[in-house]
């Protein structure tokens, strides 16, 4: 009886914590992470929320890259260019578009320490891959390599792969997977050059092996750009056994894919 008595009480401590925080948001609104405005929606000020390209259905299911009609039940659910060169990753899926509009949200929280979007790109990768989250067993974020996390201090993709696992209720394992070879920047470096420098920087750890081995892992990164990184993952992720791998990013270049010539 008395720990029934606790944990009811337990509960209606919570609730009305919660109440209570309704209410202070009505009274004082929760400023935005970009301003020192009222957010609007999510945690951005208004300015900033319509000013992202969110990335909505239909989408190209190897790139995440936005058709530019429905095609209808018939049509290919690939652009051109993944049809001709899949990546090594099965599936991938982008929150929104890298552009002026969300590179400052992106490179505030990687560059200038503002762990308070974590939690926000996590809820918009829940709804942008919700469908890779229902079939994934484990999610993995993309590794920094020890020197530039020391740097860093914290591992943008961790950050966001934390939350999102908790959520979707999976197994979070940001263990598995490291980045071995201590790469230089892939700024600036053609979609080749990106390929080369990354191409032996991953490798699955003991117990990483023995925690993907014939699951789904769905691979967290902030960005798409060409995809050499998350390939070299998926790779990394395949050859220890993974049964598939695939990808969920914040945002991704509109030119991450090119048709083939």
């Amino acid at each position: 009886m008395k720990a029934g008595m606790r944990d009811w009480t337990r509960r209606a401590a919570l609730a009305g914590r919660e109440v209570g925080r309704g209410l202070l948001d009505i009274v004082l609104p929760p400023m935005a992470h970009d301003s020192r405005e009222a957010a609007a929606a999510a945690g951005l000020s208004p300015d900033a929320w319509s000013r992202v390209i969110f990335l909505e259905a239909p989408v190209c299911d190897g790139c995440g890259a936005a058709f530019e009609y429905d095609g209808g039940a018939f049509a290919a659910d690939r652009c051109a260019a993944c049809l001709a060169s899949p990546y090594a990753f099965g599936r991938a899926r982008a929150a929104c578009v890298y552009d002026e509009a969300s590179r400052g949200l992106i490179l505030k929280f990687k560059h200038g320490d503002q762990q308070q979007f974590a939690p926000l790109f996590a809820r918009w990768i829940s709804r942008s891959a919700a469908d890779l989250l229902a079939e994934a067993d484990a999610l993995v974020p993309v590794p920094l390599h020890r020197t530039r996390l020391l740097t860093r201090r914290f591992n943008q993709a961790a950050e966001i792969a934390r939350p999102l696992a908790r959520a979707a209720q999976r197994d979070y394992l940001p263990d598995a997977l490291v980045r071995a070879v201590a790469t230089e920047s892939q700024g600036g470096r053609s979609a080749r050059g990106r390929r080369l420098n990354v191409r032996k920087a991953f490798a699955v750890t003991p117990a990483g092996a023995r925690r993907i081995r014939g699951r789904r892992i769905l691979l967290i990164d902030d960005v798409l750009t060409t995809g050499a990184t998350a390939e070299a993952c998926a790779r990394a992720l395949m050859e220890a056994g993974a049964r598939a791998v695939d990808l969920a990013v914040i945002a991704r270049v509109r030119t991450a894919r090119e048709p083939p010539k």
